[in-house]
């Protein structure tokens, strides 16, 4: 049976002003499949870049990737999911900013009761992010120093903290004084405030004319340059977001000017591929929740229908910490 639910939806690329919020059915849920009653959506800068087109999505459609809230049916074939499970997801098709939708089961997870909604939807792309990145993309072993880009948004946030955790030294950068002293409260060893000082520089300083062997870079185009100048030789650029825009004609050859270095773009879906990797990603960041290592930092929220607001707030880094759309 269909029910009627209010969700955005874009006709057109654009600005803020391209979201509209319009009634949408929700089908039984097909096999493989759950539909849930959402309570929270988290935004990020990739439901930014399919507004704006950067990234290409058959229109119309919805937006967003990363929401929690409660099972409400179940498809055939589900086995780790019932009715009434509390859950969340941060790697779903896209069109999470919607009161109830359906989601292949294989992308969710039950989130325990020490995490509530709201955090669960903050933390699930950004934590599995984090999680990817310091796990898998390159496995921090601890005792390592790496420098960490826009390290007050919400992804940075949660990695300050995972850092902290596994004994690395995280070198964050930040626009601001109060977003250098919100990274350094969320566990960054130190916080270069790019508006006032030279990142490079400073990287050397603090590294003893060392460098880094590892950089974590969610800007792109902005920060591309100066993310190589503060790699050691044959260290590795990950390039995981473009949130000044995306990176283009990548010299190699430069690559072997400024020592040998190795780059890679990375992406969740890639290291998430069946529902047990993504729990096992998901039980990793739970953890740090429960030994009370990390807590999620939700610096603003908004009701659905202010899903244009948010996104300018995000966009225009008015943000701190993770944002999220609020359905109760």
């Amino acid at each position: 049976m269909e029910t009627q639910v209010k969700a955005i939806c874009i006709e057109q690329h654009g600005g803020p002003e391209v979201l509209k919020l319009v009634s949408v059915s929700v089908p039984d849920p097909a096999k493989n499949e759950v539909t849930i009653r959402q309570k929270a959506v988290g935004l990020n800068f990739i439901d930014i870049y399919f507004r704006t087109g950067l990234y290409q999505h058959a229109l119309p459609h919805g937006l967003g990737f990363e929401a929690s809230g409660v099972v409400e049916a179940v498809g055939d074939d589900v086995r780790h999911l019932k009715v009434g499970d509390r859950v969340a997801y941060g790697q779903s098709p896209i069109g999470a900013y919607a009161e109830a939708r359906n989601v292949p089961a294989d992308r969710v997870v039950k989130i325990p009761k020490f995490v509530g909604f709201d955090e669960a939807a903050a933390m699930m792309l950004k934590g599995l992010t984090v999680q990817y990145l310091f796990r898998q993309t390159y496995r921090l072993q601890g005792g390592e120093t790496i420098l960490f880009h826009a390290a007050a948004g919400g992804v940075g946030l949660i990695a300050c903290q995972w850092a902290k955790a596994l004994g690395v030294k995280l070198i964050g950068t930040a626009s601001t004084p109060e977003k250098v002293a919100l990274a350094k409260a969320h566990g960054a060893w130190e916080v270069i405030d790019y508006s006032r000082e030279n990142v490079v520089e400073r990287v050397l300083e603090l590294t003893g004319g060392k460098k880094v062997p590892v950089v974590y870079d969610g800007v792109g185009k902005d920060t591309w340059l100066t993310s190589l100048d503060c790699l050691q030789p044959r260290g590795l650029m990950v390039s995981y977001g473009n949130a000044s825009g995306s990176v283009e004609g990548v010299n190699l050859g430069l690559l072997a000017a400024k020592g040998s270095l190795f780059v890679t773009r990375p992406t969740l879906g890639t290291h998430v591929t069946t529902q047990e990797k993504m729990q096992a990603a998901a039980d990793e960041l739970f953890d740090l929740i429960k030994k009370k290592k990390m807590r999620i930092n939700i610096g603003q929220r908004f009701a659905l229908e202010d899903a244009g607001q948010a996104q300018e707030a995000l966009a225009g880094r008015k943000t701190t910490g993770a944002t999220i759309l609020t359905l109760d």
